[in-house]
């Protein structure tokens, strides 16, 4: 594969790999994998062949049945030449997409990056797996010792907020997924306006900006998104009638203009729907990213969810669920500049409990 930058076209490479694959020959796609790496993954992104190449091989190694199969995909993805923290969660979404969770217990006795499990764990969590119960993965999910990873925080079962996640379908040559935003999102059972609207005082901090935006941090980091997420406190309870009139007036980016000449749309939502939303959009990413997986994007909606409804920075999972039922939410959409109106709107706030607190996150991507 000397001459692999010079090639027109790949579909003769990908052919060998198919066929050789279908002849039971697992190890050679990961042997290649792991040669190809070698040889061009510091050129990774000058090296377009390469990176058609690899990830094809990758998605047969891991999409493909098989046990033996998935042995030869973990030596591939564990390999120091091509370790790596964002392709294990790539990789643990591929496999959890495709293999039952008992053939792939050997990425936990085996060859496999700390890494690649913790996001194995929770890629099978997210499809309903009892990953408590089953040998071989058991042990190692319940153990203390990788509770000081980021994905330690997560409940290992699916909580009543998450209900079943709506996750990709993976192939050998693509992926395909749904989109809970867009720019119709907000529109939906209105809600009645008017009400008294009390003396608002914006009380944003960095940190929780950035909390509320983890979701879709990546549309902004890795795309071309922009984010506004704001905190506002409130002068005496907010009536219920009154958010259809305050969220105009806030002064909001998003909402720049809204009102009688520009369309602009309200409606209450349930918790789990704010979930999916921030799911969704940190699992799959914006316009020209893939999101950070199941894995990843599990926490990333749940940490936008903790700080839209005020939680405490310690709070357990089952604290912020509690929480976050307790909050009234609203789904917004605007026909305002803000908006890019494409595939990719977000507009979500959260009253607290007491009425005294209204926390607001609108993103945007395009093409």
């Amino acid at each position: 594969m000397r001459n692999l930058p010079e090639l027109k076209s790949v579909t003769d490479v990908w052919n060998v790999l198919d066929s050789r694959l279908a002849s039971g020959d697992a190890a050679f796609a990961a042997d290649l994998g792991i040669a190809l790496a070698r040889a061009y993954g510091s050129d990774s992104r000058r090296v377009w062949q390469y990176r058609s190449v690899f990830d094809h091989l990758l998605r047969l190694l891991t999409t493909t049945p098989g046990s033996g199969i998935v042995a030869q995909a973990l030596r591939l993805v564990s390999s120091a030449e091509v370790g790596d923290r964002k392709l294990d969660r790539y990789a643990a979404s591929l496999l959890a997409s495709s293999h039952p969770a008992e053939e792939l217990a050997v990425a936990f006795s085996g060859k496999a990056s700390e890494e690649l499990r913790a996001c194995l764990v929770h890629e099978l969590v997210l499809r309903g797996v009892g990953v408590t119960e089953i040998p071989g993965i058991a042990q190692w999910a319940t153990s203390p010792h990788w509770r000081h990873h980021p994905l330690g925080w997560l409940p290992l079962a699916l909580s009543d907020v998450e209900g079943q996640p709506a996750l990709p379908s993976y192939s050998v040559h693509g992926s395909s997924f749904s989109m809970p935003y867009g720019p119709s999102a907000g529109h939906g059972v209105g809600v009645v306006t008017g009400g008294h609207v009390p003396p608002v005082e914006e009380t944003t901090t960095e940190t929780t900006a950035a909390g509320i935006g983890a979701a879709v941090a990546n549309w902004a980091e890795e795309s071309n998104g922009r984010i506004e997420a704001r905190v506002f406190e409130l002068a005496e309870p907010l009536e219920e009638g009154s958010v259809p009139s305050l969220l105009p007036a806030l002064g909001l980016e998003c909402l720049k203009g809204a009102g009688k000449k520009t369309g602009f749309s309200i409606a209450v939502c349930p918790h789990d729907q704010a979930w999916r939303v921030l799911f969704a959009a940190a699992s799959t990413g914006g316009a020209y990213n893939s999101g950070a997986c199941g894995a990843y994007g599990r926490l990333a909606a749940w940490q936008s969810l903790a700080h839209l409804c005020g939680g405490a920075e310690d709070d357990s999972a089952e604290a912020v669920e509690a929480r976050a039922r307790a909050c009234t939410w609203y789904a917004f959409g605007a026909d305002t500049k803000w908006f890019q109106q494409v595939a990719w709107d977000i507009g979500l706030a959260a009253v607290s409990p007491e009425r005294r607190r209204l926390a607001v996150l609108a993103a945007t991507d395009t093409d």
